[in-house]
């Protein structure tokens, strides 16, 4: 099978969705298939790497994105895609849809979407509070139902706003963590509670929420600390928070083993965004054995599947606090077990295997059963 894996928002810098187009894209070679991506980037590329074919489109810069491009150019896009003769083409991003849908119909080409964003919740922070976000949501992803074949959903949250819709084109497909790169390191103690946050620096994501735990634990006399790891454009107002207290700013760490080693380093990881549809960052503190404090809103909570995982809170400064403050009364071997144990339950293959059966059913293929 042929798979063209479709991007926005794919940039070095890229987080989640850039991690799970190439976990799941390795999968898809070492299962037998052929695999290529197009993504915008800063100029035209063909290039064929052991992971399979990648194309770059000349894409503009999105304003206020902090670096993201967006493939503009469909006619470009829609002759490459000629050129290539997908299979199945599988769509990383909602905006895209309304003009890839055409090209795929008239072409017999089955498309996917995978989805990493809910409309509503990633939209909250940047509409006014009168404007009818929820109906207009509805309304988009009501338009979106109609024009691809599949969705691909990653979690109870990220499914819910497709739940009015008939569900036989709704497949719920978790992702997955490299166990083997993030994994348990020895703890080696000491009197400070370290803290990490890993995540894109902007609104929706909240990254203020765990500057502003910090400093309430701090206030309570808690000697904690805080690694921010991740750009974005709200780094300098960031900084500005934190000033006075113990606060690095790591920026974006491109090396997974080097990443992994800071995370597993960490006591506790702050996750404060209410608008997660999975949480990739969550499942790899939870693969290094770090319990996570995450808000009730959101999918993040969905993964802390064992008593001293983590801890969901209201998602406030003190909620999240308090949530570090329980988890520091668990033992840590305790704490490390769980978040692990959890962890394991989600391979990279199994979401491989999951992706392959929708595009099997949805190219009236069965996958070979291993």
């Amino acid at each position: 099978m042929k798979i063209v894996q479709l991007a926005n928002f794919y940039t070095p810098v890229s987080g989640g969705l850039r991690t799970c187009v190439e976990q799941t894209g390795r999968g898809y070679v070492a299962a037998g298939h052929e695999r290529i991506t197009l993504v915008p980037g800063t100029e035209d590329r063909d290039i064929v790497l052991p992971d399979g074919r990648h194309l770059t489109v000349r894409s503009p810069l999105l304003p206020g994105s902090g670096g993201y491009r967006v493939l503009t150019a469909r006619t470009k896009v829609c002759r490459l895609l000629d050129m290539v003769g997908p299979d199945v083409l599988e769509a990383n991003d909602k905006l895209s849809i309304g003009w890839l849908s055409p090209w795929a119909r008239s072409r017999g080409v089955p498309l996917v979407l995978v989805s990493h964003e809910r409309i509503n919740a990633i939209l909250r922070t940047r509409v006014p509070r009168w404007f009818p976000l929820d109906s207009a949501a509805t309304a988009i992803n009501r338009r979106l139902h109609r024009l691809v074949d599949h969705i691909v959903l990653t979690s109870a949250f990220s499914a819910a706003e497709f739940s009015a819709f008939e569900p036989v084109k709704t497949h719920r497909v978790p992702l997955g963590v490299d166990l083997d790169t993030f994994r348990p390191v020895p703890r080696t103690g000491g009197e400070q509670v370290r803290l990490v946050t890993v995540s894109r620096l902007s609104t929706e994501k909240h990254p203020d929420l765990s500057v502003a735990a910090l400093r309430e634990l701090r206030r309570r006399g808690i000697p904690a600390t805080l690694d921010v790891i991740g750009t974005g454009p709200n780094l300098r107002k960031l900084e500005r928070l934190a000033d006075g207290l113990p606060v690095r700013f790591l920026g974006h760490v491109a090396d997974r083993r080097r990443l992994a080693g800071l995370v597993a380093g960490a006591d506790v990881s702050l996750s404060p965004s209410p608008a997660e549809t999975f949480g990739l960052a969550t499942l790899e503190s939870l693969a290094c054995g770090v319990p996570v404090v995450v808000p009730g809103k959101g999918a993040a909570g969905e993964l802390l599947l064992r008593p001293d995982s983590g801890r969901v809170t209201d998602g406030t400064p003190k909620g999240l606090a308090d949530g570090v403050e329980s988890l520091l009364d668990v033992p840590a071997e305790r704490r490390q077990a769980d978040a692990r144990a959890v962890a394991e339950q989600f391979p990279w293959s199994a979401t491989v295997d999951g992706l392959l059966e929708v595009f099997g059913a949805a190219t009236g293929r069965r996958q070979p059963v291993p």
